[in-house]
């Protein structure tokens, strides 16, 4: 992804979504480089909360941003899903689980 995007609306607090459809959380936070020569850029995005385990994900990563934050891979490959695996024959059947 390379086009420019407002920071504070078009990525914090948005739902991040696996290249298979499954929400895996929201964007906490961002880590920037390029600051001290005037140029930055989002180098990565952290998702889960403090008081959470956080999950460090690449920016090149991300396939799109739109009203989600959409992942190239699947979350597990990313070590986003941890323990909600084991639920999901207990969601599968629930209308709107797998909406892209």
């Amino acid at each position: 992804m390379s086009e420019p995007i407002d920071l504070a609306l078009g990525i914090l607090d948005h739902q991040v979504v696996d290249s298979e459809g499954f929400r895996c959380g929201k964007v906490d936070d961002l880590e920037l480089g390029g600051i001290q020569e005037g140029k930055p850029v989002v180098e990565t995005i952290i998702v889960g909360r403090r008081n959470r385990r956080r999950v460090h994900v690449p920016w090149d990563e991300v396939e799109k941003v739109d009203s989600a934050v959409w992942l190239k891979r699947p979350a597990r490959e990313l070590r986003l899903r941890r323990g909600d695996d084991r639920l999901r024959p207990l969601l599968e059947w629930i209308p709107g689980a797998h909406a892209r």
